[in-house]
C-alpha cells in the first residue's frame, strides 16, 4: 500500500471495549509500511495494555504518565506536528466532547490540539449513545472543522443491546485512512472510471456465458486511484471482491448494461481504465424458460456484442472527455501484435497487454505481469507484480498522460 508506506500515523486509542480492534489496525497498519506511534487515554489502559501496541508496531506507545515526564513540554508538540494523520479509534462519546470543546486534559486531546495534520475519528459506544442529539451535533462540529467521520456499524454493543455504535472492522477503517491520505494525490479532482469483472451473457433463466475474469485487477486499479485523491467509479460485474472505501458502485451484468453505464459516466470523466473483460459475443435470442437436458443438443446463434473502448472513444469529441482511454489485451498468442492493433483500432491512449496463457500471472491469480504500450509508440514491460503494484504503476503513468 504505498499511500501508507513511510507515513507517520498518530493512532489514538479510548476507553472502549473496541481498544482490542485498535491493536489489529496498528499492526496492519505497521504491516503496510506506516510508522505508527500510539497514545492511549488512562481508560484505554483499562481495556488493553501499551505493551500490545508496542508489540504489534516496534514503536514506542504513550500514556497520559508520559504527559508529566522529562518531556512533558515538547512531547504533544512533537506527537502532533511531525504525523501525517492522526486517527482516534476507538474514539468514546466523552473524548468526542473534549475534542469539540478544545479540552486539554490528556497526552491525547492535548495532542489534537497541537496536531497540524488532517484528523480521523472512528466513534465507538453502546446503544443510544451515537443517536443522541449531543453526540450527533459534535460530529457536525468536527466535520465542520474538517475532520473525516468514520461511520459506526449496526450490530450487537456490549450492553448486549442491539444498535449503531459498533467499531468498524480493521479492512474498512484502514480504507478511510487511504482516502484521508491520498487528498491531493496524483489525480487529484479527477474523475476515473474504472469497470472490473467478466460480463455475464444470459443464455436462458439459469445460465449465462461468461469468462474466467476474478475482477481482482480492477478493483485493485480503482483502489490505486482512490489512494491518488481521484473521484472514482467502479463499473463492476458480479464478483466475490470488496470495493474501495469512497468508490461510487455501479453494478453491472452485460456488455450492453455496461456499456450503458460508461456512457452514462464518462462524458465528464477524466480518465476510462477498462479493466472487465467484456464478452465478445452472445447469444442472439435467450431462452424464456430453462433449456432442458432431453437428448437434443440446442443450437446457439451467437452476435457481436458492443464495443465500449470504440464507442467511447468516437464520441469524445471536441472537448475530448475521457482525456484519457485505458484498455487491457489479454491475449493467448500475438500478444504484443494483437495489443497494438487494439491500442491503434480503439484509439486509446494506453494500453496494458497480459498473457493470460502464463501460469504465473493472469485470471484468478494474485500477480500479474504486463505490457504498457502508449499511443506515441513507446513500450514498457513490467516485471511479474502484485495486482496492487500493477495498478499503482498504471496510475502513474496515466497521471502523467493527464498532463
Amino acid at each position: 500500500m504505498s499511500v501508507l508506506s513511510n507515513k507517520r500515523i498518530l493512532l489514538g486509542v479510548t476507553g472502549s471495549i473496541a481498544a482490542y480492534k485498535a491493536a489489529d489496525l496498528a499492526s496492519k497498519l505497521a504491516q503496510a509500511g506506516a510508522q505508527v506511534d500510539v497514545i492511549l487515554t488512562s481508560a484505554a489502559e483499562k481495556f488493553i495494555t501499551p505493551l500490545t501496541f508496542q508489540s504489534v508496531t516496534g514503536r514506542r506507545a504513550y500514556t497520559d504518565s508520559d504527559l508529566w515526564g522529562d518531556e512533558a513540554h515538547v512531547l504533544h508538540v512533537g506527537l502532533g506536528h511531525n504525523a501525517d494523520l492522526l486517527v482516534i479509534a476507538p474514539c468514546t462519546a466523552n473524548t468526542l466532547a473534549k475534542l469539540v470543546y478544545g479540552q486539554a486534559d490528556s497526552l491525547l486531546t492535548v495532542t489534537a490540539l497541537a496536531a497540524t495534520c488532517p484528523l480521523v475519528v472512528a466513534p465507538a459506544m453502546d446503544g443510544g449513545m451515537y443517536d443522541h442529539a449531543a453526540t450527533q451535533e459534535n460530529l457536525e462540529t468536527l466535520k465542520k472543522r474538517g475532520a473525516h467521520i468514520i461511520e459506526p456499524g449496526e450490530g450487537h454493543l456490549a450492553s448486549g443491546l442491539t444498535g449503531k455504535g459498533r467499531l468498524p472492522e480493521t479492512p474498512d477503517l484502514i480504507g478511510h485512512i487511504r482516502v484521508v491520505l491520498g487528498r491531493g494525490g496524483l489525480l487529484a479532482d479527477r474523475k476515473v472510471i474504472v469497470t472490473a469483472g467478466g460480463t455475464q451473457e444470459p443464455l436462458d433463466p439459469v445460465r449465462v456465458l461468461t469468462n474466467k475474469s476474478s475482477g481482482k485487477q480492477g478493483y485493485a486499479l480503482a483502489q490505486a486511484a482512490v489512494d491518488a485523491g481521484a473521484q472514482v467509479i467502479l463499473i463492476t460485474t458480479p464478483v466475490s471482491l470488496t470495493p474501495p472505501v469512497d468508490a461510487r458502485v455501479v453494478h453491472v451484468q452485460t456488455a450492453k448494461q455496461m456499456l450503458e453505464a460508461v456512457a452514462k459516466e464518462s462524458s465528464n470523466a477524466d480518465v476510462l481504465v477498462m479493466a472487465a473483460a467484456v464478452a465478445d459475443f452472445r447469444p442472439r435470442n435467450q431462452a424464456k424458460d430453462k433449456i432442458k437436458k432431453n437428448g437434443a443438443v440446442p443450437q446457439v446463434e451467437f452476435e457481436a456484442t458492443e464495443d465500449i473502448l470504440k464507442a467511447v472513444s468516437s464520441q469524445r469529441g471536441g472537448a475530448k472527455r475521457p482525456r484519457v482511454l485505458v484498455g487491457f489485451a489479454a491475449e493467448s498468442r500475438d500478444l504484443l501484435e494483437n495489443a497494438s492493433s487494439k491500442l491503434e483500432s480503439k484509439g486509446l491512449d494506453m494500453i496494458a497487454a497480459n498473457d493470460i496463457s502464463a501460469g504465473d500471472a493472469g485470471f484468478a491469480v494474485e500477480n500479474n505481469r504486463v505490457t504498457l504500450l502508449f499511443a506515441d509508440g513507446r513500450k514498457e514491460s513490467l516485471p511479474l507484480m502484485s495486482k496492487t503494484e500493477v495498478a499503482e504503476t498504471m496510475v502513474e503513468r496515466i497521471a502523467k498522460l493527464l498532463e
